[in-house]
């Protein structure tokens, strides 16, 4: 019966009530009667506590026009006790088992016609509201939503510059542990406790690519035993307190590397990275950023070796919009935050990425990892 609540800092009741009224206003351009907002990032965004999705169904209701509610079971409702619902202007609405929640909010929503469901909305939920709710269409929350979240504002900076500098000691601490003689997992082990020493609340992925594994971008970690020559790629992340996440890439050679190539190849990856984070400014398109470092890594010769987009917008998630990938033509504007992370992988052989987490300021663009961005050749 138990559930786990977490009360992490939240943003000021002024800064959630502004967000709900940009929500609304978002809503009523897209068309939309209402926003239906379940637990995850979308919801911390919005009251400041990310909730958690179960059987029961709870859901923020944001109408373009009228009293948001927050719908929740009562025996949940103590989760939700540091929203400030009141200066947010959210009418709490609880309900206990044997009452039939999707019916309260069909009744909040009365005769909507178009209502947005949160994308990570668990289908147990969206297939009983589609049934309450009638004739309503059901679309998709995320296009009117991350137009809110792209853009970060000052405090959230401020904290994906927290993140940024507790990962960037992580990585300054890799060669305590990256030697000849250790399996992956175990150099992961250690990372995985540097995260949290250093200030976040957990890891939320560790990647350590020895070898041929390193040419596999998503890798994670495996019993292979580090070589002496081995390249590494050590990709690392998680959340701080406030919610908002790292993610930095570094690639380490255990002593000098076997293979005659690297450092010819590795040079052609860093002018690459440069390019694109050089690139950015208000203006640019998401896709010049990714043609920036593409374009280099083509030319060399590697094209067929970069195998996944330049980057993705980070935050309350990991990955987020904007996506720093061809197609994609939105220009970029101030507070948007995203990853710039070229890598050229060679299967069988070995693999190389670079990745800063960087910012849009008003004329050009602001780097939150400084870790350096050259091979790191490890003693061994």
């Amino acid at each position: 019966m138990s559930r786990r609540s977490l009360h992490n800092p939240a943003p000021d009741a002024a800064a959630l009530r502004a967000r709900l009224d940009r929500a609304r206003a978002a809503a009523a351009a897209a068309d939309t009667d209402a926003l239906l907002i379940t637990p995850g990032s979308d919801l911390r965004y919005l009251i400041g506590q990310a909730g958690g999705s179960f059987e029961r169904l709870t859901t923020l209701v944001v109408p373009a026009e009228g009293t948001p509610a927050l719908v929740v079971p009562k025996l949940e409702a103590p989760g939700y006790a540091d929203v400030p619902t009141d200066e947010l202007g959210i009418e709490l609405l609880t309900w206990v088992d044997g009452d039939d929640a999707y019916q309260l909010v069909a009744d909040r929503l009365g005769k909507a016609g178009r209502v947005a469901v949160s994308d990570v909305t668990p289908a147990l939920h969206v297939l009983a509201l589609r049934a309450a709710l009638g004739e309503a269409e059901q679309t998709l929350a995320g296009p009117v939503v991350r137009e809110l979240r792209m853009r970060k504002d000052a405090a959230e900076i401020a904290a994906l510059r927290a993140a940024g500098a507790a990962i960037d000691r992580v990585h300054a601490r890799v060669h305590e542990w990256l030697r000849p003689g250790r399996t992956e997992a175990e150099v992961g082990a250690d990372i995985t406790a540097a995260i949290v020493e250093e200030g976040h609340t957990h890891a939320d992925f560790v990647i350590v690519g020895s070898g041929p594994n390193g040419a596999s971008p998503h890798h994670d970690v495996s019993g292979r035993v580090i070589e002496r020559g081995d390249v590494v790629v050590v990709d690392i992340g998680g959340p701080i307190a406030e919610g908002y996440n790292s993610d930095s890439t570094r690639t380490y050679a255990v002593g000098t590397p076997r293979d005659a190539d690297v450092a010819e190849t590795y040079a052609v990856l860093e002018r690459a990275q440069r390019a694109a984070v050089e690139a950015v400014r208000p203006g640019v398109t998401a896709e010049q950023v990714d043609a920036a470092a593409r374009d280099i890594i083509a030319d060399a010769g590697f094209g067929e070796y970069f195998i996944h987009r330049t980057g993705h917008g980070i935050g309350l998630d990991v990955h987020e919009e904007p996506y720093i990938i061809a197609g994609n033509a939105l220009p970029l504007e101030p507070g948007m935050a995203f990853s710039v992370e070229p890598g050229i992988y060679q299967a069988g052989r070995w693999g190389a990425r670079i990745e800063d987490i960087v910012v849009v300021t008003e004329d050009g663009v602001e780097s939150l990892n400084n870790q350096p961005h050259e091979l790191v050749v490890l003693d061994a």
